[in-house]
């Protein structure tokens, strides 16, 4: 074959090449698998369909982990096909109806089907779930069916609250005579950011009837809480979510005419709630006031009046009644510079129930007086803001005077006593019987005199600074390299840090309600030391951001999170002591983790 032969045969040879590559990409670039989502952002109390769809039959379909979701339908396969033009089209879908378990950022991961021998995979989606959110009634839901029969509501006692007065938010589960619930749990708790909140423990849940829209309904009561709002303005309590198995009639019978039942499974919400908190008045504000909101009773209480110098009394300063008496300073004791006084001991004597804190909080002060004389403790007053009558009130404590009967006689600072008080200068008299305490007669012995030379004490006195030498060096080595080991001293500084944290939930072992109470606040602090964020700002979404970003890994966070969940939730279910301990271990572990990788 000639040279222009040959020439031409390369050509068509390129381009049939060229047209088997187009024809094979075009082929495959016909067959399609993907995903699709019914939303991209839903409430925790909604439903997400989930669809994957290929224009081609497949074999080994490999659906995704749906994890943070549970299935509460499907798979559905759903096969069409039409004709168009002469062209035939073909789909199949396989269908699957999700239920969020939490609120979050969740990714459906890739799924995967066999088509002509070939793996196809879909993209993954990322599905944003939110708090609870109000729908409207979907005919086509099957679950419509209990919507008229069920309804968890929560009572707010006071829409309109003065700053750091107390509301309770009471949660109750409204059911139809002829609807029956099998099961509950919840699923997403009520977060009071911008509130100071204390859950009231149900010990149990206790049917009774009542109305609902005029209805006659039976209910239970779920949850009590009473929150003090922190900042004024509109504030938003989040709904409390519930996953229940409701029992719905059915316009089915049984052979002896009874209506059969049917099991329905739902999430229902409380519903977001809007508090618009007023300012206190800044007509007739105090200066001292430090934001006591409530009724109160003050006083200024001393354990005796009278005494002797390097003797000691308590002085307690108390508040008592009903209010946020968690949530304010005391006023603080001056005294003459001449009593010694220690830091005072704050003690706390509150419970909580619906209508509030109540009992007293006091500050304690130790006071030892040095010398002999009258001493007064000035008056002291206290504010605070009446939400009964909305004005502030006073009270003052009346002054107070301690009269230290004997001791020495203060000469260079007589303004400590009470005839300085008026800022007259008296005059210093001399008693010829005040140095009659020394003794001018003494009685001395001879004594045999000691020799110490060679003696025991001797040698060893002499020998023992040389044998510490050798110690001290290997002390010395030994403290250099504990001072080396980084990761060691990382170690032993997080483990001490969390049984510090911790010391209070270990106390209360064997108790729930205040083991959990201690355990959650040691967490909070823990945060508050480590991250500087204040209680107010605690949300799970920003403690797992700050963490991430001071590089804490992201299991660490999540096992992190889910205790503090755990806190919550405890207080409502029966645990035992072994649970407890496993929270307890648990907790030290993580924060002891934290702190060796926190940034």
């Amino acid at each position: 074959m000639s040279e222009g032969q040959k020439e031409p045969m390369k050509i068509i040879k390129y381009i049939s090449l060229i047209l088997i590559i187009l024809t094979t990409s075009l082929a495959s670039a016909q067959i399609t698998f993907e995903a699709k989502v019914s939303k991209k952002k839903l409430g925790i109390n909604e439903r997400l369909r989930v669809d994957f769809e290929m224009n081609k039959d497949g074999d080994n379909f490999n659906p995704p982990d749906f994890v943070g979701f549970n299935i509460v339908g499907g798979p559905n396969q759903a096969v069409s096909t039409s004709w168009m033009n002469g062209k035939r089209s073909y789909k199949k879908t396989y269908s699957y109806f999700l239920s969020p378990k939490q609120r979050g950022t969740f990714n459906i991961k890739q799924a995967s089907i066999e088509i002509d021998g070939e793996i196809y995979k879909t993209s993954p989606q990322n599905i944003v779930v939110t708090a609870a959110v109000d729908r409207p009634n979907d005919d086509n839901n099957p679950e419509t069916i209990a919507d008229n029969n069920i309804h968890l509501v929560a009572e707010v006692s006071n829409g309109n609250p003065y700053l750091n007065e107390a509301i309770t938010v009471v949660y109750k589960l409204y059911v139809s005579p002829d609807t029956g619930v099998s099961n509950w749990r919840e699923i997403d708790n009520p977060r009071y950011n911008d509130f100071w909140s204390q859950s009231i423990d149900i010990k149990s849940l206790t049917v009774q009837n009542g109305t609902y829209k005029g209805a006659d309904y039976r209910y239970v009561v779920l949850r009590k809480t009473v929150l003090y709002p922190q900042k004024t303005g509109k504030l938003e309590i989040e709904p409390l979510s519930l996953d229940v198995t409701i029992e719905v009639p059915t316009n089915r019978r049984d052979i002896f005419g009874g209506r059969l039942m049917a099991k329905v499974h739902k999430t229902i919400s409380a519903g977001n709630r809007t508090i618009d908190v007023k300012p206190l008045p800044l007509e007739g504000k105090p200066e001292d006031f430090t934001g006591a909101v409530g009724d109160f009773q003050f006083n200024v209480i001393t354990s005796k009046s009278e005494l002797n110098a390097s003797e000691s009394l308590q002085a307690r300063v108390e508040v008592k009644g009903n209010g946020n008496l968690k949530l304010f300073e005391l006023p603080k004791l001056s005294l003459p510079s001449s009593l010694e006084v220690y830091e005072p001991e704050h003690g706390e004597n509150v419970t909580t129930n619906l209508s509030g804190m109540q009992g007293s909080i006091s500050d304690s002060y130790t006071i030892v007086p040095q010398y002999k004389g009258k001493y007064p403790i000035p008056s002291i007053s206290f504010s605070y803001f009446d939400v009964k009558t909305e004005s502030y009130k006073r009270i003052s404590s009346g002054e107070i005077v301690l009269n230290v009967l004997e001791g020495p006689t203060n000469t260079t600072n007589s303004d400590n006593n009470i005839a300085s008080t008026n800022n007259l200068k008296q005059p210093v008299v001399v008693n010829n019987e005040q140095f009659a305490f020394i003794k001018t007669d003494a009685n001395l012995t001879s004594i045999k005199p000691n020799h110490f030379f060679k003696t025991t004490g001797f040698w060893t006195g002499l020998l023992l600074p040389l044998l510490a030498i050798p110690l001290a060096i290997i002390i010395r080595k030994k403290k250099q390299e504990r001072d080396a080991d980084i990761t060691g001293n990382r170690v032993r500084k997080a483990d001490k840090l969390a049984k510090r944290y911790l010391s209070e939930a270990k106390k209360a072992l064997g108790k729930k309600e205040a083991f959990y109470v201690a355990l959650e606040k040691a967490l909070h602090n823990y945060l508050k030391a480590k991250l500087r964020i204040e209680t107010s700002e605690f949300t799970k979404d920003k403690i797992e951001d700050i963490l991430i970003t001071r590089q804490v890994d992201s299991e660490i966070v999540s096992e992190f999170l889910a205790i503090l969940q755990n806190c919550e939730l405890a207080r409502f279910t029966p645990i035992t002591q072994v649970e407890m301990q496993q929270d307890y271990d648990k907790a030290a572990k993580t924060i002891s983790a934290i702190d060796k990788q926190i940034k």
